[in-house]
Protein backbone atom coordinates (compact mmCIF):
# COMPACT_ATOMS: atom_id res chain seq x y z
CA UNK A 1 0.00 0.00 0.00
CA UNK A 2 1.19 3.52 -0.78
CA UNK A 3 0.54 4.69 2.75
CA UNK A 4 0.81 2.88 6.06
CA UNK A 5 -2.28 2.07 8.07
CA UNK A 6 -1.21 4.60 10.69
CA UNK A 7 -0.91 7.37 8.11
CA UNK A 8 -4.31 6.54 6.66
CA UNK A 9 -5.92 6.61 10.09
CA UNK A 10 -4.23 9.87 11.03
CA UNK A 11 -5.46 11.46 7.83
CA UNK A 12 -8.98 10.15 8.39
CA UNK A 13 -8.99 11.60 11.91
CA UNK A 14 -8.01 15.00 10.55
CA UNK A 15 -10.72 14.96 7.94
CA UNK A 16 -13.31 13.45 10.25
CA UNK A 17 -14.80 11.31 7.48
CA UNK A 18 -14.47 7.90 5.87
CA UNK A 19 -12.46 8.05 2.65
CA UNK A 20 -14.06 6.90 -0.58
CA UNK A 21 -14.09 3.18 -1.08
CA UNK A 22 -13.56 2.29 2.62
CA UNK A 23 -15.67 0.10 4.88
CA UNK A 24 -17.00 1.35 8.18
CA UNK A 25 -17.90 -0.61 11.31
CA UNK A 26 -21.52 -1.26 10.29
CA UNK A 27 -20.61 -2.43 6.77
CA UNK A 28 -17.83 -4.65 8.12
CA UNK A 29 -20.19 -6.25 10.61
CA UNK A 30 -22.71 -6.82 7.82
CA UNK A 31 -20.09 -8.51 5.65
CA UNK A 32 -19.15 -10.85 8.50
CA UNK A 33 -22.80 -11.65 9.21
CA UNK A 34 -23.45 -12.28 5.52
CA UNK A 35 -20.41 -14.55 5.19
CA UNK A 36 -21.07 -16.67 8.29
CA UNK A 37 -24.86 -16.52 8.62
CA UNK A 38 -25.25 -18.33 5.33
CA UNK A 39 -27.80 -20.61 3.75
CA UNK A 40 -27.52 -22.98 6.70
CA UNK A 41 -30.17 -20.97 8.56
CA UNK A 42 -32.78 -22.28 6.14
CA UNK A 43 -32.15 -25.98 6.52
CA UNK A 44 -29.84 -26.80 9.42
CA UNK A 45 -32.14 -26.11 12.40
CA UNK A 46 -34.53 -28.75 11.10
CA UNK A 47 -31.85 -31.16 9.89
CA UNK A 48 -29.96 -31.16 13.18
CA UNK A 49 -33.22 -31.60 15.11
CA UNK A 50 -33.96 -34.62 12.96
CA UNK A 51 -30.51 -36.05 13.70
CA UNK A 52 -30.34 -35.51 17.46
CA UNK A 53 -33.70 -34.15 18.60
CA UNK A 54 -33.60 -31.36 21.21
CA UNK A 55 -30.01 -32.42 22.01
CA UNK A 56 -29.06 -30.74 18.72
CA UNK A 57 -29.12 -27.48 20.67
CA UNK A 58 -25.92 -28.66 22.36
CA UNK A 59 -24.27 -28.89 18.93
CA UNK A 60 -25.45 -25.38 18.06
CA UNK A 61 -24.09 -23.97 21.30
CA UNK A 62 -20.79 -25.75 20.70
CA UNK A 63 -20.64 -24.20 17.21
CA UNK A 64 -20.97 -20.71 18.65
CA UNK A 65 -18.32 -21.35 21.31
CA UNK A 66 -15.91 -22.80 18.74
CA UNK A 67 -16.40 -19.76 16.54
CA UNK A 68 -14.95 -17.44 19.18
CA UNK A 69 -11.25 -18.47 18.98
CA UNK A 70 -11.41 -18.79 15.20
CA UNK A 71 -12.97 -15.37 14.71
CA UNK A 72 -10.60 -13.83 17.26
CA UNK A 73 -7.55 -15.26 15.49
CA UNK A 74 -8.42 -13.89 12.07
CA UNK A 75 -9.54 -10.56 13.52
CA UNK A 76 -6.22 -10.14 15.33
CA UNK A 77 -4.25 -10.95 12.19
CA UNK A 78 -6.38 -8.72 9.96
CA UNK A 79 -6.16 -5.78 12.38
CA UNK A 80 -2.37 -6.02 12.64
CA UNK A 81 -1.78 -6.16 8.89
CA UNK A 82 -4.71 -5.11 6.72
CA UNK A 83 -4.09 -6.54 3.25
CA UNK A 84 -6.24 -7.90 0.44
CA UNK A 85 -4.18 -11.11 0.51
CA UNK A 86 -5.90 -12.04 3.77
CA UNK A 87 -4.92 -15.46 5.06
CA UNK A 88 -2.45 -15.88 2.20
CA UNK A 89 -0.52 -12.83 3.45
CA UNK A 90 -0.32 -14.20 7.00
CA UNK A 91 0.80 -17.62 5.80
CA UNK A 92 3.44 -15.94 3.63
CA UNK A 93 4.81 -14.14 6.67
CA UNK A 94 4.82 -17.28 8.78
CA UNK A 95 5.81 -20.08 6.40
CA UNK A 96 7.04 -18.51 3.15
CA UNK A 97 5.86 -17.99 -0.40
CA UNK A 98 5.09 -21.58 -1.34
CA UNK A 99 2.72 -22.09 1.58
CA UNK A 100 1.10 -18.73 0.82
CA UNK A 101 0.56 -19.69 -2.80
CA UNK A 102 -1.01 -22.98 -1.77
CA UNK A 103 -3.43 -21.41 0.72
CA UNK A 104 -4.26 -18.67 -1.79
CA UNK A 105 -5.12 -21.22 -4.48
CA UNK A 106 -7.27 -23.15 -2.01
CA UNK A 107 -9.47 -20.12 -1.51
CA UNK A 108 -9.32 -18.52 -4.95
CA UNK A 109 -10.09 -21.73 -6.84
CA UNK A 110 -12.21 -23.36 -4.14
CA UNK A 111 -14.71 -20.64 -3.21
CA UNK A 112 -15.99 -20.01 -6.79
CA UNK A 113 -17.02 -23.66 -7.02
CA UNK A 114 -19.38 -23.21 -4.08
CA UNK A 115 -20.89 -19.90 -5.21
CA UNK A 116 -23.25 -21.54 -7.77
CA UNK A 117 -24.32 -23.99 -5.08
CA UNK A 118 -25.43 -21.04 -2.96
CA UNK A 119 -27.38 -19.66 -5.91
CA UNK A 120 -29.14 -22.97 -6.53
CA UNK A 121 -30.00 -23.33 -2.86
CA UNK A 122 -31.74 -19.95 -2.72
CA UNK A 123 -33.35 -20.51 -6.12
CA UNK A 124 -34.79 -23.90 -5.18
CA UNK A 125 -36.33 -22.40 -2.05
CA UNK A 126 -37.93 -19.68 -4.17
CA UNK A 127 -39.21 -22.24 -6.68
CA UNK A 128 -41.08 -24.02 -3.90
CA UNK A 129 -43.29 -20.93 -3.58
CA UNK A 130 -43.69 -20.05 -7.25
CA UNK A 131 -43.46 -23.41 -9.01
CA UNK A 132 -41.93 -23.88 -12.43
CA UNK A 133 -39.69 -26.87 -11.87
CA UNK A 134 -36.02 -27.07 -12.77
CA UNK A 135 -36.26 -24.39 -15.47
CA UNK A 136 -37.48 -21.85 -12.93
CA UNK A 137 -34.84 -22.93 -10.42
CA UNK A 138 -32.01 -22.52 -12.93
CA UNK A 139 -33.37 -19.14 -14.02
CA UNK A 140 -33.60 -17.88 -10.47
CA UNK A 141 -30.08 -19.12 -9.75
CA UNK A 142 -28.73 -17.35 -12.82
CA UNK A 143 -30.39 -14.12 -11.71
CA UNK A 144 -28.88 -14.39 -8.22
CA UNK A 145 -25.42 -14.93 -9.69
CA UNK A 146 -25.75 -11.89 -11.96
CA UNK A 147 -26.84 -9.67 -9.07
CA UNK A 148 -23.98 -10.90 -6.89
CA UNK A 149 -21.29 -10.18 -9.48
CA UNK A 150 -22.78 -6.85 -10.56
CA UNK A 151 -22.79 -5.62 -6.95
CA UNK A 152 -19.02 -6.20 -6.82
CA UNK A 153 -18.23 -4.74 -10.23
CA UNK A 154 -18.57 -1.23 -8.78
CA UNK A 155 -16.22 -1.64 -5.86
CA UNK A 156 -16.30 -2.69 -2.24
CA UNK A 157 -18.05 0.49 -1.08
CA UNK A 158 -21.11 -0.37 -3.16
CA UNK A 159 -20.74 -4.01 -2.14
CA UNK A 160 -20.55 -3.01 1.52
CA UNK A 161 -23.70 -0.91 1.29
CA UNK A 162 -25.53 -3.73 -0.46
CA UNK A 163 -24.33 -6.12 2.25
CA UNK A 164 -25.54 -3.77 4.99
CA UNK A 165 -29.03 -3.79 3.48
CA UNK A 166 -29.04 -7.56 2.91
CA UNK A 167 -27.72 -8.53 6.34
CA UNK A 168 -29.93 -6.01 8.14
CA UNK A 169 -33.04 -7.23 6.34
CA UNK A 170 -32.12 -10.87 6.95
CA UNK A 171 -31.56 -10.34 10.66
CA UNK A 172 -34.85 -8.49 10.98
CA UNK A 173 -36.82 -11.20 9.19
CA UNK A 174 -35.19 -13.96 11.25
CA UNK A 175 -36.12 -12.10 14.45
CA UNK A 176 -39.68 -11.80 13.14
CA UNK A 177 -39.73 -15.54 12.45
CA UNK A 178 -38.59 -16.29 15.99
CA UNK A 179 -41.09 -13.89 17.58
CA UNK A 180 -44.16 -15.07 15.66
CA UNK A 181 -43.38 -18.66 16.61
CA UNK A 182 -42.89 -17.89 20.32
CA UNK A 183 -46.61 -18.26 21.23
CA UNK A 184 -46.45 -21.79 19.84
CA UNK A 185 -43.37 -22.79 21.88
CA UNK A 186 -44.01 -25.73 24.19
CA UNK A 187 -41.32 -26.80 26.72
CA UNK A 188 -42.77 -30.30 26.54
CA UNK A 189 -41.15 -30.61 23.11
CA UNK A 190 -37.76 -30.78 24.87
CA UNK A 191 -38.68 -34.28 26.06
CA UNK A 192 -37.09 -36.66 25.45
CA UNK A 193 -34.03 -34.45 25.17
CA UNK A 194 -31.81 -37.02 23.46
CA UNK A 195 -34.20 -39.45 21.70
CA UNK A 196 -31.41 -40.92 19.56
CA UNK A 197 -28.82 -41.02 22.34
CA UNK A 198 -26.13 -38.52 23.29
CA UNK A 199 -23.85 -39.88 20.58
CA UNK A 200 -26.17 -38.33 17.96
CA UNK A 201 -24.82 -34.89 18.88
CA UNK A 202 -21.65 -35.73 16.92
CA UNK A 203 -23.38 -36.26 13.55
CA UNK A 204 -25.54 -33.20 14.24
CA UNK A 205 -22.39 -31.14 14.78
CA UNK A 206 -20.95 -32.51 11.52
CA UNK A 207 -23.93 -31.05 9.68
CA UNK A 208 -22.97 -27.62 11.00
CA UNK A 209 -19.54 -27.52 9.32
CA UNK A 210 -20.99 -25.49 6.42
CA UNK A 211 -22.27 -22.88 8.89
CA UNK A 212 -18.84 -22.76 10.53
CA UNK A 213 -17.10 -21.24 7.50
CA UNK A 214 -16.96 -17.52 6.75
CA UNK A 215 -14.71 -15.96 9.39
CA UNK A 216 -11.72 -15.92 7.04
CA UNK A 217 -13.61 -14.15 4.24
CA UNK A 218 -13.40 -10.58 5.47
CA UNK A 219 -9.63 -10.79 6.01
CA UNK A 220 -9.30 -10.27 2.24
CA UNK A 221 -11.21 -7.00 2.64
CA UNK A 222 -9.29 -5.86 5.75
CA UNK A 223 -7.41 -3.15 3.82
CA UNK A 224 -10.77 -1.65 2.83
CA UNK A 225 -11.62 -0.64 6.41
CA UNK A 226 -11.24 3.04 7.21
CA UNK A 227 -9.92 2.21 10.69
CA UNK A 228 -8.79 -1.45 10.53
CA UNK A 229 -7.12 -1.67 13.95
CA UNK A 230 -10.33 -0.51 15.61
CA UNK A 231 -13.21 -1.56 13.37
CA UNK A 232 -12.14 -5.10 12.42
CA UNK A 233 -12.21 -6.19 16.05
CA UNK A 234 -15.43 -4.30 16.69
CA UNK A 235 -17.04 -5.83 13.59
CA UNK A 236 -15.95 -9.29 14.71
CA UNK A 237 -17.48 -8.86 18.16
CA UNK A 238 -20.67 -7.42 16.71
CA UNK A 239 -20.97 -10.27 14.22
CA UNK A 240 -20.30 -12.91 16.88
CA UNK A 241 -23.10 -11.54 19.05
CA UNK A 242 -25.56 -11.21 16.17
CA UNK A 243 -24.80 -14.63 14.70
CA UNK A 244 -24.83 -16.36 18.08
CA UNK A 245 -28.21 -14.93 19.05
CA UNK A 246 -29.81 -15.61 15.65
CA UNK A 247 -28.44 -19.13 15.22
CA UNK A 248 -29.21 -20.31 18.75
CA UNK A 249 -32.56 -18.51 18.84
CA UNK A 250 -33.68 -20.02 15.55
CA UNK A 251 -32.55 -23.52 16.51
CA UNK A 252 -34.26 -23.29 19.91
CA UNK A 253 -37.59 -22.02 18.61
CA UNK A 254 -37.53 -24.69 15.88
CA UNK A 255 -37.41 -27.41 18.52
CA UNK A 256 -39.84 -25.74 20.92
CA UNK A 257 -42.48 -24.73 18.37
CA UNK A 258 -42.34 -27.54 15.79
CA UNK A 259 -41.59 -30.45 18.08
CA UNK A 260 -41.51 -33.79 16.29
CA UNK A 261 -42.20 -32.09 12.94
CA UNK A 262 -39.01 -29.98 13.15
CA UNK A 263 -36.95 -32.59 11.34
CA UNK A 264 -37.92 -31.53 7.82
CA UNK A 265 -35.32 -31.00 5.09
CA UNK A 266 -35.16 -27.35 4.10
CA UNK A 267 -38.53 -26.07 5.20
CA UNK A 268 -38.23 -25.65 8.97
CA UNK A 269 -37.99 -21.86 8.63
CA UNK A 270 -41.02 -21.77 6.36
CA UNK A 271 -42.92 -23.88 8.88
CA UNK A 272 -42.08 -21.40 11.65
CA UNK A 273 -43.29 -18.47 9.59
CA UNK A 274 -46.47 -20.31 8.62
CA UNK A 275 -47.34 -20.62 12.31
CA UNK A 276 -47.67 -16.84 12.52
CA UNK A 277 -48.51 -15.79 8.96
CA UNK A 278 -50.29 -18.76 7.42
CA UNK A 279 -49.66 -19.33 3.72
CA UNK A 280 -47.91 -15.96 3.50
CA UNK A 281 -45.15 -17.52 5.60
CA UNK A 282 -43.91 -19.47 2.57
CA UNK A 283 -43.49 -16.26 0.61
CA UNK A 284 -41.69 -14.59 3.50
CA UNK A 285 -39.40 -17.61 3.84
CA UNK A 286 -38.55 -17.29 0.15
CA UNK A 287 -37.61 -13.65 0.69
CA UNK A 288 -35.31 -14.70 3.55
CA UNK A 289 -33.78 -17.37 1.31
CA UNK A 290 -32.99 -14.78 -1.35
CA UNK A 291 -31.48 -12.33 1.16
CA UNK A 292 -29.40 -15.09 2.74
CA UNK A 293 -28.12 -16.32 -0.60
CA UNK A 294 -27.26 -12.88 -1.93
CA UNK A 295 -25.59 -11.90 1.33
CA UNK A 296 -23.34 -14.95 1.41
CA UNK A 297 -22.54 -14.72 -2.31
CA UNK A 298 -21.74 -11.01 -2.05
CA UNK A 299 -19.23 -11.55 0.76
CA UNK A 300 -17.47 -14.46 -0.97
CA UNK A 301 -17.38 -12.83 -4.42
CA UNK A 302 -15.89 -9.63 -2.98
CA UNK A 303 -13.22 -11.37 -0.92
CA UNK A 304 -12.28 -13.90 -3.61
CA UNK A 305 -11.84 -11.22 -6.29
CA UNK A 306 -9.66 -9.15 -3.94
CA UNK A 307 -7.57 -12.19 -3.07
CA UNK A 308 -6.95 -13.01 -6.74
CA UNK A 309 -5.61 -9.51 -7.36
CA UNK A 310 -3.36 -9.77 -4.30
CA UNK A 311 -2.03 -13.18 -5.36
CA UNK A 312 -1.22 -11.75 -8.79
CA UNK A 313 0.54 -8.80 -7.16
CA UNK A 314 2.67 -11.22 -5.13
CA UNK A 315 3.48 -13.46 -8.12
CA UNK A 316 1.26 -16.38 -7.11
CA UNK A 317 -0.99 -15.87 -10.17
CA UNK A 318 -0.42 -14.29 -13.61
CA UNK A 319 0.57 -10.64 -13.27
CA UNK A 320 -2.29 -9.43 -15.45
CA UNK A 321 -4.78 -10.06 -12.62
CA UNK A 322 -3.08 -7.71 -10.18
CA UNK A 323 -5.05 -4.53 -10.87
CA UNK A 324 -7.36 -3.54 -8.04
CA UNK A 325 -5.36 -5.16 -5.23
CA UNK A 326 -4.77 -1.76 -3.61
CA UNK A 327 -7.16 -0.41 -0.99
CA UNK A 328 -10.15 1.13 -2.73
CA UNK A 329 -9.33 -0.56 -6.03
CA UNK A 330 -11.84 -2.63 -7.98
CA UNK A 331 -10.28 -5.98 -9.03
CA UNK A 332 -12.38 -6.38 -12.18
CA UNK A 333 -9.96 -8.73 -13.95
CA UNK A 334 -9.83 -11.06 -10.98
CA UNK A 335 -13.59 -10.72 -10.59
CA UNK A 336 -13.98 -11.79 -14.21
CA UNK A 337 -11.97 -14.97 -13.55
CA UNK A 338 -14.12 -15.76 -10.52
CA UNK A 339 -17.17 -15.18 -12.71
CA UNK A 340 -15.88 -17.53 -15.41
CA UNK A 341 -15.23 -20.32 -12.90
CA UNK A 342 -18.58 -19.91 -11.16
CA UNK A 343 -20.38 -19.52 -14.48
CA UNK A 344 -18.85 -22.69 -15.88
CA UNK A 345 -19.80 -24.68 -12.79
CA UNK A 346 -23.30 -23.19 -12.91
CA UNK A 347 -23.85 -24.07 -16.58
CA UNK A 348 -22.69 -27.65 -15.99
CA UNK A 349 -24.95 -28.07 -12.96
CA UNK A 350 -27.90 -26.47 -14.75
CA UNK A 351 -27.59 -28.62 -17.88
CA UNK A 352 -26.99 -31.89 -16.04
CA UNK A 353 -29.41 -31.14 -13.18
CA UNK A 354 -26.70 -32.42 -10.89
CA UNK A 355 -26.75 -32.42 -7.11
CA UNK A 356 -24.97 -29.36 -5.71
CA UNK A 357 -23.95 -31.09 -2.48
CA UNK A 358 -20.53 -32.18 -3.86
CA UNK A 359 -19.84 -28.55 -4.80
CA UNK A 360 -20.59 -27.45 -1.26
CA UNK A 361 -18.41 -30.16 0.27
CA UNK A 362 -15.49 -29.47 -2.07
CA UNK A 363 -15.64 -25.81 -1.09
CA UNK A 364 -15.91 -26.68 2.60
CA UNK A 365 -12.80 -28.87 2.33
CA UNK A 366 -10.84 -26.03 0.70
CA UNK A 367 -11.98 -23.44 3.23
CA UNK A 368 -11.25 -25.82 6.09
CA UNK A 369 -7.72 -26.24 4.80
CA UNK A 370 -7.39 -22.45 4.61
CA UNK A 371 -8.53 -22.22 8.23
CA UNK A 372 -6.01 -24.80 9.36
CA UNK A 373 -2.97 -23.16 7.77
CA UNK A 374 -4.23 -19.69 8.71
CA UNK A 375 -4.62 -20.74 12.35
CA UNK A 376 -1.14 -22.25 12.32
CA UNK A 377 0.20 -18.96 10.94
CA UNK A 378 -1.63 -17.11 13.69
CA UNK A 379 -0.07 -19.29 16.37
CA UNK A 380 3.36 -18.26 15.07
CA UNK A 381 2.77 -14.61 14.21
CA UNK A 382 0.82 -13.68 17.33
CA UNK A 383 3.46 -14.92 19.75
CA UNK A 384 4.66 -11.36 20.36
CA UNK A 385 1.06 -10.31 20.97
CA UNK A 386 -1.08 -11.29 23.94
CA UNK A 387 -1.14 -14.83 25.30
CA UNK A 388 -4.87 -14.83 24.54
CA UNK A 389 -4.15 -14.32 20.82
CA UNK A 390 -1.77 -17.27 20.68
CA UNK A 391 -4.14 -19.48 22.68
CA UNK A 392 -7.00 -18.60 20.32
CA UNK A 393 -4.91 -19.57 17.30
CA UNK A 394 -3.91 -22.92 18.82
CA UNK A 395 -7.50 -23.67 19.84
CA UNK A 396 -8.65 -22.77 16.32
CA UNK A 397 -6.12 -25.16 14.79
CA UNK A 398 -7.33 -28.05 16.94
CA UNK A 399 -10.97 -27.33 16.07
CA UNK A 400 -10.27 -27.11 12.33
CA UNK A 401 -8.34 -30.37 12.25
CA UNK A 402 -11.38 -32.09 13.73
CA UNK A 403 -13.64 -30.48 11.14
CA UNK A 404 -11.32 -31.51 8.30
CA UNK A 405 -11.59 -35.12 9.40
CA UNK A 406 -15.36 -34.82 9.02
CA UNK A 407 -15.02 -33.80 5.34
CA UNK A 408 -13.63 -37.23 4.40
CA UNK A 409 -12.81 -37.87 0.76
CA UNK A 410 -13.55 -34.33 -0.32
CA UNK A 411 -10.09 -33.39 0.95
CA UNK A 412 -8.90 -34.69 -2.44
CA UNK A 413 -9.84 -31.34 -4.04
CA UNK A 414 -7.52 -29.17 -1.89
CA UNK A 415 -4.80 -31.80 -2.34
CA UNK A 416 -5.10 -31.45 -6.14
CA UNK A 417 -4.90 -27.66 -5.82
CA UNK A 418 -1.85 -28.06 -3.58
CA UNK A 419 -0.02 -30.00 -6.27
CA UNK A 420 -0.95 -27.44 -8.93
CA UNK A 421 0.17 -24.53 -6.75
CA UNK A 422 3.53 -26.16 -6.04
CA UNK A 423 4.09 -26.69 -9.76
CA UNK A 424 3.39 -22.98 -10.29
CA UNK A 425 5.90 -22.08 -7.55
CA UNK A 426 8.56 -24.24 -9.17
CA UNK A 427 8.10 -22.48 -12.51
CA UNK A 428 7.59 -18.96 -11.12
CA UNK A 429 9.98 -18.28 -8.21
CA UNK A 430 8.79 -15.51 -5.91
CA UNK A 431 10.50 -13.10 -3.56
CA UNK A 432 10.98 -14.46 0.00
CA UNK A 433 8.46 -13.22 2.53
CA UNK A 434 9.16 -11.09 5.58
CA UNK A 435 9.38 -13.34 8.68
CA UNK A 436 6.95 -11.46 10.94
CA UNK A 437 4.09 -9.03 10.89
CA UNK A 438 5.00 -5.37 11.02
Amino acid sequence: MARTTQAVQANDDRQGSVPAGRLNFAQGTALYVGAVLGTGVLALPGLTAKEAGPASLVAWFALIVMSIPLAATFAALAARQPDSGGVSTYVRRAFGTRAATVVGWWFYLGAPVGIPALAFFGASYLERSTGGGWTATASYAAGLLVVGFLANAFGVRVSGRVQLILSGSLALLLVVGILVALPHADPANLEPFAPHGWSAIGPAAALLVWSFTGWETVTHLSAEFAHPERDIKRSTIGALLAIGVLYLGLATITVLALGSTSGTTATSLASLLELGFGSFGKILASVIAILTTLGTMNAYIASTAKLGAALSRDGALPRGLGSGAEAGGVPRRSLAIVGVISGTVFVYAALTKSDVQPLVLCTTACLGAVYALGSAAGAKLLRDSTRWGTSSAIASLVIIVILLVLTGWYMIWPLILTAAALVWCARHPQEPAAPTLQ
